[in-house]
């Protein structure tokens, strides 16, 4: 759900930078091939935690949790490990927001109290617990970006786009140069339709995309699938399978399942939409629908054919009428 990097007040290396925005923009199968740095180097944890995240987000928890030192007493570090514990993991986490909030002998640096907070916030949505999702970011998004992020993506999903919008202004006056919260910007026109200056529905939206994918060291399925989305939505359905597809090839090529459902679900509606053959659309959605039955679209249309056939039930079709003879 949570795409998003740190706010430091401390001015990042330039590798640090670029693995930040990596994790932003949700190239994670290059990602996770960076290497680790001199365990000395003030980049090492920040390396290792981007790198976990990468790892839960491609749905591999084994790989995220063998990073992690053993020994470590970093906060960050154990909050990573418990989410990828699953529910297992809920109560550490909510003892580590807590600890973060308490005065220890280290003293813990904000965007350690900031990492804590989105990944718990993260378990909690998995959970359910939307919430207490909400309280533990909203007692922290004054700390960093990603926190505001969080909270922003929480409320569009809740259908509040006025609330994210007060959320995105705030964070913008104290950190307007965040990725993070660009994407989150973008994130708010995709959900609104929001006009630009020139009149252009999801404008800032298309804009955010196309400059992102102009970055020939960033190469993200996510960018590319939301790009596509919003090209649907524009009606600009050639243009939206192509983006469609090229995601779909990354997958291919990453040999990965994680994001397949998302391209599998947008190619269905753009080529459905478009001047395919009706064949084609119908075995997209064979694939979305018997490998991802969870999906949200999926779900969506399963729940309205059972209303469907729900209501019918309810009524008796008469004998057909027979015209007697004179």
């Amino acid at each position: 759900m949570v795409v998003a990097f740190f706010h430091s007040p401390r001015m990042d290396s330039s590798e640090l930078y670029h693995i930040k925005q990596q994790f932003a923009l949700g190239a994670y199968p290059a990602l996770i091939q960076t290497p680790l740095p001199d365990p000395s180097s003030p980049d090492y944890i920040p390396t290792i935690l981007y790198k976990a995240r990468a790892y839960l987000a491609l749905g591999d928890p084994a790989s995220a949790l063998a990073l992690i030192p053993d020994d470590s007493e970093n906060v960050a570090l154990r909050a990573v490990a418990a989410l990828a514990q699953g529910e297992e993991g809920l109560e550490s986490l909510r003892d580590l927001c807590v600890e973060t909030e308490a005065e220890g002998d280290e003293p813990i640096r904000e965007w350690e109290r900031d990492a804590v907070a989105v990944l718990a916030a993260t378990a909690f949505i998995r959970a359910g617990e939307v919430e207490e999702a909400i309280e533990t970011l909203r007692d922290s998004a004054t700390a960093g970006s990603e926190s505001s992020a969080a909270l922003i993506h929480i409320y569009l999903s809740l259908s509040r786009p006025n609330t994210a919008r007060k959320i995105l202004s705030t964070a913008l006056q104290a950190i307007p140069d965040a990725l993070v919260l660009q994407l989150s910007e973008a994130a708010i026109s995709l959900a609104t339709g929001a006009q630009g200056m020139s009149g252009e529905p999801y404008a800032s939206a298309i804009s955010f995309y196309t400059e992102q994918l102009a970055n020939p060291s960033v190469s993200s399925v996510a960018l590319l699938v939301g790009r596509g989305v919003v090209r649907i939505l524009r009606g600009e359905l050639v243009a939206a399978r192509s983006d469609l597809e090229e995601a779909e090839s990354i997958l291919s090529r990453a040999q990965t399942v994680s994001g397949v459902d998302e391209v599998l679900a947008g190619l269905t509606i753009a080529v459905g939409l478009g001047a395919g053959k009706r064949s084609e659309a119908e075995e997209l959605w064979s694939r979305l629908s018997s490998q991802y039955p969870s999906h949200p679209m999926v779900a969506d249309v399963s729940s309205k054919a059972d209303l469907f056939d729900s209501c019918a039930a309810k009524f008796e079709i008469p004998p057909r009428a027979v015209v007697a003879a004179s």
